[in-house]
C-alpha cells in the first residue's frame, strides 16, 4: 500500500520535510520513496506541492498521512475536512484534569457559603466591643490548651519508670556475670 507522508531532513532544531510516496512498511529514510510530490519548512512556513502529481497518486490508491492530509487541504489540493492530529493525553495528565475538577467541585459550596456572608448585612460593632469579645475566644482557647498538655505530664510520667525497670535488668545481667566469675574463680 502506497503512503504520501513527510521525510525528515535538515539540521538538529532546524525541521525540513520533503513530501514523498513510499511503501508504508518502508521507513521514508531508507530512501526506497518512490516519487519527491513537495516540501514544507515549518519554521518559515514556506510550502511547495506538486498538487498534479498528488492527485495522480491519490487516484491510484495512495492514503496519505494525517499531517500531510491537514496539509493539503490548507493548500487547496484536496476538499474535506481535516482530521485532528494531536498526542493523546497521558494517565498523568488525565488524573490532574479529574483532580481539577474535584477542587471545582469543592470550592462551590465555599462560594455559597461566601455568597450568604455577603447577602447578609453585616452589624456594625464598635471597637470597644470587639475587645471583649476577642479577650473571651483567648479565654476559651486557654483551657482547650491546658487539656491537652495534662495528658502528656502523665505520659511523661510513665516514661521514668520505664527506664527504672531497664537498669534492674541489667543489674541482673551484671550479677549473673559476676556468678560466672566466682565460678571461674574457683
Amino acid at each position: 500500500m502506497l503512503s504520501i507522508r513527510f521525510l525528515r531532513t535538515g539540521k538538529k532544531n532546524q525541521p525540513f520535510f520533503r513530501i514523498v510516496v513510499c511503501d508504508k512498511r518502508n521507513a521514508p529514510k531508507t530512501g526506497r520513496f518512490l516519487e519527491i510530490l513537495g516540501f514544507y519548512n515549518p519554521l518559515t512556513k514556506k510550502r511547495n506541492l506538486k498538487a498534479e502529481r498528488i492527485k495522480y497518486w491519490l487516484s491510484v490508491g495512495a492514503k496519505c498521512s494525517d499531517t500531510v492530509h491537514n496539509l493539503l487541504i490548507t493548500e487547496k489540493v484536496i476538499e474535506g475536512k481535516k482530521i485532528p492530529v494531536h498526542k493523546k493525553k497521558k494517565k498523568k495528565e488525565q488524573s490532574k484534569e479529574e483532580s481539577k475538577t474535584e477542587a471545582k467541585i469543592e470550592e462551590k459550596p465555599k462560594e455559597k457559603a461566601e455568597e450568604k456572608a455577603k447577602s447578609e448585612p453585616e452589624k456594625e460593632v464598635k471597637p470597644d466591643e470587639k475587645k471583649p469579645k476577642i479577650a473571651e475566644k483567648e479565654a476559651e482557647a486557654k483551657p482547650e490548651a491546658d487539656k491537652q498538655e495534662e495528658p502528656k505530664k502523665e505520659e511523661k510520667k510513665e516514661e521514668p519508670v520505664k527506664q527504672e525497670e531497664k537498669p534492674e535488668i541489667k543489674a541482673t545481667e551484671i550479677e549473673a556475670k559476676e556468678k560466672q566469675e566466682v565460678k571461674k574463680e574457683k
